[in-house]
């Protein structure tokens, strides 16, 4: 599965999604927000606030990797059934720029979907007077979590 030939399983897909999202706690807490659901394809907007950053006044990349890992995560579930949950097992994060803007957009991309395992393109662009630029790149494996058996 790349690119171009990703269905979702089903028309719920975006729902389940937001369903899942909104339930996220720590998200909400760091104003986290979803933009974009795809099938594939995931978008979060975190806005930045001081009390984000890290000692210099760049969001700090605890921030940028938790909205990477769960655009990463969405962007695979998207793909999955009704009932069937994501979890992350790893992700790789290459931190290319102080996160320094606006806001951020953290993108997951399916890289190749599988029965139990999903790979994904991760990364956190930085938005400053209307300007995109990329701070952080990488790589994550979500696992496929099917609904308990009755």
């Amino acid at each position: 599965m790349t690119g171009k030939s990703m269905q979702a399983a089903d028309a719920q897909f975006a729902a389940r999604v937001e369903e899942s999202f909104a339930r996220q706690r720590a998200l909400q807490t760091i104003g986290a927000r979803l933009q974009t659901v795809a099938p594939g394809l995931v978008e979060i907007r975190l806005d930045f606030r001081p009390e984000l950053g890290q000692q210099n006044g760049f969001l700090h990349a605890g921030m940028s990797a938790t909205i990477a890992d769960t655009a990463g995560g969405y962007a695979a579930m998207s793909l999955f059934g009704a009932g069937e949950d994501v979890l992350t097992t790893e992700f790789k994060l290459n931190l290319l720029a102080p996160a320094q803007g606006e806001y951020f957009i953290a993108r997951g991309r399916v890289i190749k979907g599988g029965r139990t395992l999903s790979i994904c393109q991760i990364e956190v662009a930085a938005f400053r007077d209307g300007a995109e630029s990329l701070c952080a790149y990488g790589v994550m494996t979500a696992m496929r979590m099917l609904p308990p058996k009755q």
